[in-house]
């Protein structure tokens, strides 16, 4: 017991990363995230169990093909033999019957449709566990990309305390050696009063992003963890890998209504199969054994006497038969065939909508690639507005420790730079989680290489 539990404890120590077994701290990259998510996540679980299960449905349609062998065992108890005519009648009192019979199908069309349907039934769950896996990477990259914003947020806002905290004590001492107004000294401590309820917002908020990764990851909410990188990393990285396509053959919308009507035209195929014969081979052996009744006193025959045959009590005897059977429908009221107007009646309305689904699709995908322009527009021009901002205040800061300048323009400046800061940080989340969105319209698995991120 002691040598299994070690051993237990070092597989999973082996299994989870370095920094969980130093602490309930854990480190994440992206990587990792999504690794974790694929792996722990409750929906990636069932989808391939779905998939196990469609594999267990193959296993039963092949189990048609093989032979059927059965036996079975009766005993019978005449409390009242059949009588032929008055005082005669036939057949033992006690009676044992053992048989088993063996059936092999030869021809059996059905089921053959049914294996090719099997295969389809397999690449649709396949398709939805893959429709899984890229909904959950875009889920996992947003809540990874909002950590990451309201972290780089906190530190925007208490580097705003920290400047505004040195404008207060600078202030303060101007103030009390008679070189700034009260008015100044009680502006600039409003400034920083004003800045303490975001950050807690902000602190707040990273606690609820990581939860919501959290949950995405499955992991325990008493374990604290760490995300990797900037914002500004994966931004460079989607910048220099930046190619928009339309193709759209891997969306996972329209192959799963592809699959669909595959699925459809076996069904059409496999009711035509209903309609041809099927062959099977059979074979039977009994073993029946029944009590032996002396028919000589009731034929007139000698009572007295008996061969070694009838010293036994009971008469037993094994036919054996072998054959072939073929089974023909002929009629079976028009029900096959409204059967199959049924299933074309759906293939018509399922290609209709794959048309729709189609003219969706590509619609969504330009959506995505005109908010993928329009947000690294975005994100481009708040990058120089962040740059001016910056200096901005720095100017408006040596002016107002010089005497040129008031409180109220260095506190309007300090608040533009820190606005400016803050946007700059939400144009790159919209921005990358614009990208996702964008991947996860074109059905493409692929995502980001974030193990250079450290």
């Amino acid at each position: 017991m002691i040598c299994l539990g070690l051993v237990s404890v070092g597989f999973v120590q082996a299994q989870q990363p370095e920094s969980v077994a130093k602490g309930r701290v854990l480190e994440l990259s992206l990587d990792e995230a999504i690794e974790v998510a694929l792996t722990d996540n409750p929906t990636i679980k069932v989808a391939n169990l779905e998939i196990e299960r469609y594999d267990y449905v193959r296993k039963q349609v092949v189990s048609s093909l093989y032979p059927q062998v059965d036996a079975s065992a009766q005993y019978s108890l005449a409390l009242k033999r059949q009588e032929m005519a008055e005082g005669f009648s036939f057949g033992g009192k006690n009676t044992f019957n053992v048989a088993g019979n063996v059936s092999l199908p030869l021809f059996v069309p059905s089921v053959y449709r049914q294996m090719k349907m099997n295969r389809t039934q397999m690449e649709s769950a396949v398709e939805s566990a893959r429709a899984t896996r890229i909904d959950l990477v875009a889920a996992v990259r947003s809540a990874y990309y909002n950590v990451l914003l309201a972290e780089q947020s906190l530190e925007v806002l208490n580097e705003a305390v920290l400047t505004t905290q040195r404008v207060v004590d600078n202030t303060r001492n101007m103030y009390e050696n008679g070189l700034a107004a009260e008015y100044d000294y009680l502006t600039a401590q409003v400034q920083l009063s004003n800045l303490k309820p975001q950050v807690l917002q902000a602190e707040s908020a990273i606690e609820i992003t990581k939860l919501q990764l959290k949950m995405y990851l499955s992991i325990p909410e008493e374990v604290d963890i760490e995300v990797r990188g900037t914002l500004d990393d994966f931004r460079m990285q989607v910048l220099l890998g930046e190619e928009y396509s339309t193709d759209i053959s891997e969306n996972t919308t329209l192959r799963n209504l592809d699959l669909s009507r595959e699925l459809l035209e076996h069904q059409e195929k496999l009711i035509q199969t209903t309609r041809m014969p099927t062959i099977a081979a059979f074979g039977q052996i009994s073993y029946i054994g029944q009590e032996r009744v002396n028919l000589g006193g009731l034929l007139g025959g000698a009572t007295g006497g008996t061969t070694a045959a009838d010293q036994s009590k009971f008469w037993w005897q094994y036919p054996i038969t072998v054959g072939a059977q073929i089974s023909i429908p002929l009629f079976a009221g028009f029900k096959k065939t409204n059967q199959l107007r049924e299933v074309r009646n759906q293939i018509a309305q399922l290609d209709l909508q794959r048309q729709y689904a189609e003219e969706g699709v590509r619609l969504q995908v330009e959506q995505a690639i005109n908010t993928l322009l329009t947000s690294r527009e975005t994100m481009l021009s708040n990058e120089l507005t962040v740059e001016q901002a910056t200096k901005a205040y720095n100017i408006t800061l040596t002016r107002y420790n010089a005497g040129a300048g008031t409180i109220l323009e260095l506190n309007s400046s300090q608040l533009s730079l820190t606005q400016a800061q803050l946007s700059y940080s939400q144009s790159i989340y919209d921005y990358l989680s614009a990208y996702a969105q964008y991947e996860k319209a074109l059905g493409t698995e692929t995502y980001l290489d974030a193990k250079s991120v450290k």
